[in-house]
This record gives C-alpha cells, structure tokens and sequence, in this order.
C-alpha cells in the first residue's frame, strides 16, 4: 500500500467527527463522542504512520493522546452529569448558563 491510500481511512474517520459537531449542535453528549471519534482518528493516523515508517514515535505519541481523550472524555462527561442534575437537560443552547 502506498502512503497516500493507507491515510485515507483516519482522515474519512477524522470528517465524520468533524461533521457530527458541526451537524450536531443540540446534544452536548454527541459533540463529546465526536471529538473522542477525531482523537481516535488522529491515533490511527498515528499507529499506521508508526507502522508505514518503522518507527516507535508514533506509538508513543498515540498512548499519550488516549491518556488526554481519557481525560477529557472522564471532565466532560463528569461536567453533563452534574449539569444535567442541576437543570434537567443537556442541550447545548443551556450550557451558556454556565459563563460567570
């Protein structure tokens, strides 16, 4: 396989989650499976390059983005609970309730 084709497959992956935040803007839980679905495209991305070019850094750099989608996916879903106990819901169009 050559390089250009063996990148298609993360970078398909990585718009379908670009276009399920900007298709999606109602339900705050979606838009954070999106971006957990570009993380994990861009670690795909990784794990080929890694594999295509013989090299360890690719996988490093992979393990250290799943411990900041873990984290992130962890906050955020931590934050929607806690909002959607307070106010019921999890529309994004009430999350600007949340400014200071």
């Amino acid at each position: 396989m050559d390089f250009v084709t063996l990148f298609f497959y993360p970078l398909l992956i990585f718009v379908i989650g670009l276009c399920g935040i900007f298709l999606n803007r109602k339900n705050a839980l979606l838009v954070l499976m999106s971006i957990e679905l570009m993380l994990l495209s861009v670690n795909f991305g990784f794990l080929l390059a890694s594999v295509y070019l013989d090299d360890y850094i690719g996988q490093i750099m992979a393990l250290l983005i799943l411990t900041v989608a873990a984290a992130e996916s962890s906050i955020g879903l931590a934050i929607l609970v806690i909002f959607y106990r307070t106010k019921g819901t999890i529309a994004i169009s009430f999350i600007n309730i949340l400014k200071g």
